[in-house]
C-alpha cells in the first residue's frame, strides 16, 4: 500500500488473491508488481526476471538479433555488479605475436565493477555504425562498434597522408543523427568526407550549429567475412563501370574542395 501511495498509482498494489495467483497458478506479474516485489522481498529485479528465465545479462548477446539502420551512440549497462573477464591467462601469451586468444584464458572470472572505476575518468564514449550507414565503409562497416575519445574534438588538417588508416576519423553529431566520417574546415562549416569506396556524398554543415564533433574513433570492433558486396548500396551502378576505372587512391587521401550545399535542419537542436 504505501509503495502505491508513494508513487501515486494503484498498478503497484499486489492484492493477496493476485499473490496466491503469482505463487501457485503461474501467472506472471506486471513490471509495476514486479517493483513491488523486489522492494517487499530485498531482491533485485534482475535476480526476480531470472525466476521466469529473463537473464538481463544476456542482453548484450542479442545485440546482433537487431539491425539498427543509422549510426548511433551506446549506452553500457551500469547495473550490472560486476563483468566477466579474463583473469588468468597462458604465461606464454605473446602480445607481440597473433595468437588465438580463446586458447590463451586459462580462467574467467567476475570482477566487480567498483574494481573498473577508474575507467570512469577516461573520456571515452561508444558508437555503432548503422547497418545502412556506409559512410566509411571498407574501413568501418556497417554493425561495427567504435570506441571514441571525446578528449579529441579538434580536427587535425593536413593537405595529404601517406595512408588513409593515419588520417583520423570522427564521430559527428548533425541534426538528422550521427555519423563516422573524416572531417576538415571551410571558412565556418565542417566538411564530412566519407571514404571514396562509399556511396554517401560529402556534406558541409555549419558548425557548431549544425554539426558537433563528438570525438575521435581511437578503436573498432567489426566482423568480417559476413559482409555481401551487394548490400553496398549503388554496387549495381559501379558493375556496370569499366573495370580499370578506379579513383586515384593519392587524391582520396586529400582533403577536398568542395561546393557549399545546404545544411540539415530536420530537428530542433539541444542546449
Amino acid at each position: 500500500m504505501r509503495i502505491s501511495e508513494h508513487h501515486a498509482c494503484d498498478e503497484y498494489l499486489i492484492p493477496p488473491s493476485r499473490l496466491s495467483d503469482i505463487e501457485t497458478k503461474g501467472v506472471v506479474p506486471s513490471v509495476f508488481r514486479f517493483y513491488s516485489l523486489a522492494v517487499i522481498y530485498r531482491r533485485p529485479m534482475r535476480a526476480l526476471f531470472q525466476l521466469y528465465g529473463i537473464d538481463l545479462d544476456a542482453i548484450g548477446s542479442e545485440w546482433t538479433s537487431a539491425r539498427p539502420p543509422n549510426t548511433h551512440l551506446v549506452l553500457v549497462d551500469k547495473e550490472r555488479p560486476g563483468y566477466h573477464v579474463p583473469v588468468k591467462l597462458d604465461p606464454g601469451f605473446d602480445l607481440r605475436e597473433t595468437s588465438n586468444l580463446g586458447r590463451m584464458v586459462q580462467q574467467w572470472g567476475v570482477v566487480p565493477l567498483s574494481v573498473l572505476n577508474h575507467l570512469a575518468s577516461q573520456s571515452y564514449t561508444y558508437a555503432y555504425i548503422g547497418t545502412e550507414d556506409y559512410t566509411m565503409y571498407p574501413i568501418l562497416q556497417p554493425g561495427s562498434f567504435a570506441q571514441v575519445d571525446e578528449s579529441k574534438r579538434r580536427v587535425v588538417e593536413r593537405r595529404q597522408w601517406r595512408s588513409e588508416y593515419e588520417r583520423p576519423i570522427y564521430f559527428v553529431e548533425t541534426r538528422d543523427g550521427f555519423t563516422c566520417c573524416w572531417c576538415s574546415f571551410r571558412a565556418n562549416s565542417l566538411v564530412l568526407q566519407p571514404h571514396p569506396l562509399s556511396s554517401s556524398p560529402v556534406r558541409m554543415l555549419r558548425h557548431p550549429q549544425d554539426a558537433e564533433i563528438i570525438g575521435q574513433v581511437v578503436g573498432v570492433a567489426m566482423r568480417i567475412g559476413d559482409f555481401a558486396l551487394s548490400d553496398l548500396p549503388g554496387s549495381k551502378e559501379s558493375a556496370t563501370e569499366k573495370p580499370n576505372a578506379a579513383p586515384s587512391s593519392s587524391s582520396s587521401l586529400k582533403a577536398v574542395n568542395v561546393p557549399v550545399l545546404s545544411t540539415v535542419s530536420t530537428r530542433k537542436k539541444t542546449s
